[in-house]
């Protein structure tokens, strides 16, 4: 009884450790692939193998014959079978202080990154050894490729056609693999030391001043030519206004004669008698009844304007009776019913 009781401690003992011992051979027969964006190859010593979600592998058999595995849970005898694991998701790759010239022979330094996704695991695999390190390098060599065909002021202003042709470069040489390049982004751009970078800033500088005195000439430039066109424009303007005023006062002489030719077709008819030939003389005599008559009106003005203290007369004047005969102008006169006719003898008044 002794004896059991002074054994029990280690067989206690001896229990628990193959429990523990059983319990980590149980965990070691199921490993799941760890998650990297590189490929992993390795023989796998476990039994069972978890393929991750956004992961494919393919599993050799001595090496050969590979068979796709999806997400989820594989066997794996060790030995027999090597995996290789791929990330199907969207990775990037940073690429930093790559140093370059551009087209003009500025020493720059660039940072970037590259994104990329793997859409045939099979060429990423067989196709290339170590797809993340060549994508870098690929990447490496097509920035400082671009960079170097491009004016740094170009590259300053349109980094995003930058970025596109980059994209376009290192995706047509990766996609062979199996890898697609879905976006370039230029992070930093810069002069690679300070003596450059404040000779382009003199540069800069000169441009603008540069750009600002042409801005400056052509703002001179195009306010000479509205000064100019003003001048056309206004002289254009005056000469119609004259020309408008000269038809103007044309026509109004015109139709004064007329008016003066009709009043003295009419007295002259009212002088010669109703349905008498009208000759020239009645036409005399009817001019100069109307300047008379025009004279007279003269003379009413003057007499009845304010302040008039002295008055111009000429040295000789002639009388209505000497001009036409009382009996003619009595008789014209009362031939004169139409109070229109009346108004007609009037010399016309201007607008």
């Amino acid at each position: 009884m002794s004896l059991i009781r002074s054994s029990s401690p280690s067989l206690v003992n001896a229990a628990r450790l193959a429990t523990v011992s059983s319990r980590l051979l149980a965990a070691r027969a199921v490993t799941a692939l760890p998650r990297t964006s590189s490929i992993s190859r390795a023989q796998q010593r476990n039994i069972v193998t978890i393929v991750p979600q956004g992961c494919e592998a393919y599993r050799l058999t001595l090496g050969r014959n590979p068979e796709r595995l999806l997400p989820g849970l594989h066997a794996n005898i060790p030995l027999l079978h090597t995996l290789q694991l791929v990330d199907m998701r969207e990775t990037s790759i940073p690429i930093s202080d790559l140093t370059g010239f551009t087209s003009d022979n500025v020493p720059v330094l660039v940072s970037g990154s590259l994104f990329f996704r793997v859409q045939d695991a099979y060429n990423a695999c067989f196709s290339v050894n170590n797809f993340n390190e060549n994508v870098k390098q690929i990447g490496t060599s097509a920035m400082r490729s671009v960079v170097g065909s491009f004016y740094y002021d170009a590259i300053i202003s349109d980094r995003n056609g930058i970025n596109d042709k980059l994209r376009a470069v290192i995706g047509s040489s990766i996609q062979s693999w199996g890898i697609d390049c879905t976006r370039f982004e230029i992070q930093t751009f810069k002069p690679s030391n300070r003596e450059v970078e404040r000779q382009l800033e003199l540069q800069m500088e000169a441009e603008r001043n540069r750009r600002k005195q042409l801005l400056d000439t052509e703002a001179q430039v195009n306010v000479a030519e509205g000064q100019k066109q003003k001048t056309i424009l206004q002289s254009e303007g005056e000469l119609q206004s004259k020309v408008n005023q000269a038809d103007g006062e044309y026509k109004a002489r015109v139709r004064e004669a007329e008016g003066f030719g009709h009043q003295i077709e009419t007295i002259a008819q009212a002088i010669a008698g109703e349905g008498a030939i009208v000759e020239s003389e009645a036409r005399r005599k009817a001019v100069d009844f109307i300047m008379e008559i025009r004279r007279q009106d003269t003379f009413r003005t003057i007499a009845e304007g304010k302040g008039n203290n002295t008055y111009f007369l000429p040295a000789e004047t002639t009388s209505l009776s000497k001009t036409v005969d009382i009996d003619t102008t009595q008789r014209w006169v009362r031939g004169l019913e139409d109070s229109k006719l009346a108004e007609m003898v009037r010399p016309p008044t201007k607008a």
